[in-house]
Formats: structure tokens, sequence, C-alpha cells
């Protein structure tokens, strides 16, 4: 049986963040992740999950200006003061919230042609730097590969590179975070992967392309992708991260349609 997580980053985006536990626990989920935490103080959070019953699966290492178009941190050399920072930071939340897995968040080389072995370097390094952080708290450490599509100049952006990471650091609480949406804009088969790397994956999120939305609302034949998951043999949660088309409690018909439950 699958086990789904609302991404309250993106889900419930009606409302202030901290009312978007409730709103997930009354659509009936479990467990929630959040994509960067540290704009609530750990400790509401932490009143916000237990009054739910919520249970906090995942969230990331902080990635500076990635999303606003910037280089990001974990793969910038000139940032990794900066990095460092952020990864205490992480370890600070994770100790109290105490999620399954991190996400260390690629980042974006803009000189190309001259850096980009540099920045390769520095996310091999600082994801070792992550594992040793995370794996005393029995937290697994995961990254994910982005489409260049959405983020153009993203280091991380295929499978083969995810697999010669874990090859690279080889660190049993090491994982990848494979992202249905982003591999499905670039191309990858993601049934074949998933079937045949399923034990090499620590998280799995989804949303339909294009346009990111709920199942449904774009080409991805998610009847085949969730069966792929449940005959796999992987054992982690599979978090909704989509941006819905309309609100978000009346997002949640794929779940009938492909006889679902949360």
């Amino acid at each position: 049986m699958l086990q789904f997580t609302a991404n309250l980053s993106l889900l419930f985006n009606e409302l202030d963040l901290i009312d978007r536990f409730k709103a997930a626990k009354e659509s009936g989920f479990n467990a929630v992740e959040i994509q960067f935490p540290y704009v609530l103080p750990v400790e509401e959070i932490k009143q916000a999950l237990e009054l739910n019953d919520l249970k906090l699966v995942l969230f990331n290492v902080d990635a500076d200006d990635l999303l606003q178009g910037g280089e990001g941190l974990a793969s910038v050399p000139e940032k990794q003061q900066q990095f460092n920072k952020a990864l205490q930071q992480a370890k600070i939340y994770a100790e109290v919230l105490k999620p399954e897995a991190i996400n260390v968040l690629p980042g974006r080389c803009v000189n190309h042609s001259e850096k980009y072995s540099e920045h390769w370097d520095t996310y091999i390094n600082n994801l070792s730097l992550a594992v040793n952080v995370f794996s005393p708290l029995n937290i697994k450490t995961v990254f994910e590969a982005i489409n260049i599509h959405d983020m153009p100049r993203i280091i991380l952006h295929n499978g083969s590179q995810m697999l010669k990471i874990l090859e690279q650091i080889n660190h049993p609480m090491l994982f990848m975070h494979y992202d249905i949406y982003h591999m499905h804009r670039m191309d990858e088969d993601i049934v074949t992967f998933i079937k045949k790397y399923a034990d090499k994956i620590g998280h799995i999120q989804f949303a339909d392309d294009p346009g990111r939305g709920q199942p449904g609302t774009g080409g991805i034949d998610f009847e085949q992708l969730f069966g792929c998951i449940q005959k796999s043999s992987y054992s982690g949660w599979v978090g909704a991260e989509y941006k819905p088309t309309k609100e978000t409690s009346k997002t949640f018909s794929w779940l009938s349609d492909y006889q679902l439950k949360l």
C-alpha cells in the first residue's frame, strides 16, 4: 500500500503555512513534508504536528536563492561557509522534528564551461558533510535531480548522475530523491528506473506534466506509475508535490481515479 504525504509548501496554498497542517489532516493525510520549514519556529511546527497527529517526513536544507533563479547553495564553492551554517540550521530542526529524510538540493552553475567540475565536486563534498551530520540522528540524506527546462544550468538533472553520486559517496544512509515530474520533463524512463533502483530511492515526489498540477491535468500515466511503485521494493513515502489548479481540497480525485487511499 502506498503511503502519501502532502507537501505543505505547494498544497493548501490558500492558507498560511501554519494552518496547512490542520487542512492536510482534515483531507486525510497522516504525514506531511515542507520544502523549507525555516520560516516558522521549530517549536511551532512541532506543536502543529502533535496537535494534528501528523508525521513530518521530509524537508530541505536551505538552498539560498535557487528557487528565485540564483545559483543556490550546496554546489557553489564560494558559498561553503553559508552552506555549513544551513546544515547546522537543518540539524537543529531535525533534532526536534525527527524527519525520515532531509534533501540537499543541487545548484546551478552559471559559468558551465569553466566551473562545472568545481561545482560538482563541491556538491559531492557537501552531500558527504550532510550524511555525516544526519546519519547519527538516524535520518537519511537524499538528493534530487531537477529538470533543466525549469532550472537551466542545474548541475544534477538525470538518473545516471544520481547513480554516479551514490557510487562515488557510497554511504548506506545516502539515497536518491526521485521526482516524477522532473524526470518526466527530462524524458527519462521512469517506470524502468524505479523497477531497477527502488532500493536506492529514499523519497518519491510527483506532479503531472506539463504544468506541474495534480494527476490528471497533464500527460503522465499515473495508473502505471503508482502501480509500478506499489509493486517495487520501495517502502518509503510518496509526496504529493504539485501546484493545485483549484482549491486544494478539490484536487484529490486522483485517489479515487486510481483506487488509492491515504
